[in-house]
């Protein structure tokens, strides 16, 4: 079965080849159709900001490492038992790409972000076809088409996001970062009733992107002084929320100047490994009371990622497509930061309701 993987590691982003990693397509073998688990046909695997952490050795070192968990697709097979969620071969679906076992400690407990067999289940979607428990797999609504529907794992961050920042309605709100899972949240912190909504990101196009779909302000971090502008559109206050969608250990630490007393700063992207961030304990927790925290995957938010969905506006997130065979390739684009996402298609599936 044809799967893209990382096939050398190293930094995508290299000079040196020697030290590059190697993004390829490979052959592997298809996993058993288990009695509660569903086939699927993948249609399109979205690439993440992670996969080129993935790369660089962040969760294994042995290659090929397959990946893709950004998907849509169609059933293609249930197992003998898999009836409960009512799907049936050729229901257009996405899914999480990871299994909560539900009788550990942590699922049990009601934190199922920290699943102790979180990695039974994980198995690569960027690939000709999935094989996933039938918890994994939902079935997309009518009005819902395949492309967008591999929009729904970064969509469950956004709500996961949200959740954590613990927003009530009216808080000022300051995201940084305009791609996918930074224009994601914008969306749907608008839904919550952010005022003062606005976005720090280098790139212009991604800025005009975030007004388009609800931004109020925007800050450019390289020509602007992005504390003076805070200042000025928070009356010197700082914003309620802060999230970090950027993953940029430039930009992570100077978030903190830019919240207000007493607000909640969500740091909601992967980062280097080796990364330790400055951290003034007397300053941002003592003085200010900051509520400090990070998003790690996204438990209990899908069925709510899949109703907010079709209210998102995800079209210009959907416009580079690159074939599973030119998957280098698409891989090279996403580095460059041309498209802020970048969406690989692994087999050519009809979908009426693109064409409707």
């Amino acid at each position: 079965m044809r799967t893209v993987a990382v096939t050398k590691l190293g930094n995508l982003r290299a000079t040196d080849e020697s030290e590059r990693g190697a993004i390829g397509v490979v052959d592997f073998p298809e996993h058993e159709l288990g009695p509660e688990d569903v086939r699927i046909k993948v249609a399109y695997a979205a690439i993440c900001g992670s996969d080129p952490h993935v790369a660089e050795g962040y969760f294994r070192t042995e290659v090929p490492i397959g990946l893709g968990h950004e998907i849509s697709g169609v059933v293609e097979a249930l197992g003998e038992r898999a009836q409960r969620n009512g799907l049936a071969v050729g229901d257009r679906v996405a899914g999480n790409f990871i299994r909560f076992c539900g009788t550990c400690r942590a699922c049990q407990a009601g934190t199922q972000q920290f699943c102790e067999f979180i990695q039974d289940y994980n198995r690569p979607g960027m690939a000709q076809r999935v094989t996933w428990h039938e918890s994994q797999v939902y079935r997309l609504p009518d009005d819902v088409s395949l492309l967008k529907g591999c929009l729904l794992e970064p969509t469950s961050v956004a709500v996961r996001i949200a959740d954590k920042t613990g927003i009530k309605v009216g808080d000022t709100v300051l995201v940084c970062g305009g791609g996918p899972i930074g224009q994601l949240v914008l969306q749907v912190m608008k839904r919550y009733g952010a005022t003062s909504l606005t976005m720090i990101e280098p790139i212009a196009e991604r800025r005009d992107l975030a007004l388009r779909h609800g931004a109020q302000h925007v800050i450019d971090p390289i020509a602007q002084d992005q504390q003076a502008v805070v200042d000025d559109l928070t009356h010197g206050r700082g914003f309620d929320v802060v999230i970090d969608a950027s993953g940029s250990t430039r930009a992570v630490a100077g978030l903190l100047d830019l919240a207000a007393k007493g607000a909640t700063v969500i740091y909601g992207a992967m980062y280097p490994a080796t990364y330790q961030m400055p951290l003034n304990l007397s300053d941002y927790l003592y003085l200010k009371e900051l509520t400090l925290s990070g998003v790690f995957i996204s438990p209990y938010a899908f069925p709510r990622a899949l109703a907010v969905l079709p209210h998102l506006h995800v079209d210009e997130l959907t416009t580079a497509i690159f074939d599973l065979e030119d998957a280098a390739n698409a891989f090279r684009m996403h580095l460059s930061g041309t498209h802020p996402k970048v969406i690989i298609r692994c087999n050519d599936v009809p979908d009426p309701v693109a064409s409707s």
